[in-house]
């Protein structure tokens, strides 16, 4: 096993590299940085001395991959290259290009825990209803719960998230006035601010998941494995969660594999609609202000995430299948 990951994680470095490379291709190639300090001074009188000023002050008014006025070494390290795409492999972000911008690592570090806060819980509900509800429909399959719970899911696999937030807030913040309608706070507090978005998004993909999962659980049931297991006197409920479920694990965890870099990167929508200062919230905001600085930084985080997911996944078989050989 040890062989395989430390080959998937050099497959991972070179993904990283590549990914890295093309983002930085076309950030600094369709739109250059006289194009950005444009953007970003706005205005109609916007003259070529303020536009030398803004790349100054950013370190835009470097060359792109190679000096000739410095020396050595610094023909290289002193580009823009190096100073906003080599130097993201030693996590050092620099700075957002916005007049406010700050220390994005800092950012980084800072609103990655507000992101978690929201996420995990929205993750780890998920998982748990998604699966519950997926086997309560086998469990009753072929009868009328099991049909109108399919009906059920179709339904809501069919309603965009945008109409869980908004009938949400209007219903348990306007009309109840049980949550926040947004906001975010630290402490105990934190629980009234997150409850909503994390109910919310795990009921916008019950529908999905459990749909999902009830297909997978009723192909596993038609199995050898498990008429033997019947066979044996075994209750329903024990062949279905000690068997089925277990059987069933392998591809559950490719799909709940891929929501986890979400954990950490945030959730755009639900961050957005209730101002909860999270990565997600950051990278809209970052949009809006047009910081490519931020983009960059939040694509390349966003793709080490995914990789040392995939990896992770990868090595979750083996312990979900003793069958699996990672070889």
């Amino acid at each position: 096993m040890l062989s395989y990951t430390l080959r998937r994680l050099l497959y991972g470095v070179l993904i990283l590299l590549g990914v890295n490379l093309a983002t930085f291709f076309l950030f600094f190639t369709v739109n250059t940085p006289d194009d950005m300090a444009r953007l970003n001074i706005g205005g109609k009188r916007v003259t070529q001395q303020l536009i030398e000023k803004w790349k100054t002050e950013r370190g835009y008014d470097k060359p792109l991959y190679w000096n000739e006025k410095e020396q050595g070494s610094g023909k290289l390290t002193d580009t823009i290259f190096w100073e906003r795409s080599v130097s993201l492999f030693t996590l050092n972000f620099g700075r957002a290009d916005s007049e406010a911008g700050g220390d994005l690592g800092h950012e980084v570090a800072t609103r990655m825990w507000v992101s978690i806060q929201l996420a995990l819980p929205i993750f780890l509900l998920q998982v748990i209803s998604s699966t519950s509800f997926a086997l309560l429909l086998v469990m009753f399959r072929h009868t009328k719960l099991d049909l109108w719970g399919v009906v059920l899911c179709v339904l809501m696999l069919s309603i965009s998230s945008l109409f869980y937030i908004i009938v949400g807030q209007y219903l348990f913040s306007r009309v109840l006035k049980l949550v926040p309608i947004s906001g975010y706070a630290g402490g105990l507090d934190l629980v009234r601010f997150l409850i909503l978005p994390v109910m919310l998004s795990a009921l916008a993909r019950l529908g999905t998941e459990a749909r999902l999962y009830r297909a997978m659980f009723l192909e596993e049931i038609g199995k050898d494995y498990v008429r033997t297991a019947r066979a044996k006197g075994l209750r329903e409920t024990v062949v279905l969660f000690r068997h089925v479920l277990r059987n069933a694990l392998i591809p559950i965890i490719t799909s709940m594999g891929g929501y986890l870099p979400y954990v950490f990167m945030g959730s755009l929508v639900f961050e957005s609609f209730f101002g909860i200062p999270g990565l997600g919230a950051y990278v809209i905001e970052a949009i809006g202000k047009q910081d490519f600085a931020i983009v960059r930084t939040m694509v390349f985080v966003g793709s080490l995430l995914y990789i040392a997911t995939y990896i992770l996944i990868d090595i979750a078989y083996s312990w979900a299948d003793p069958r699996v050989r990672l070889a």
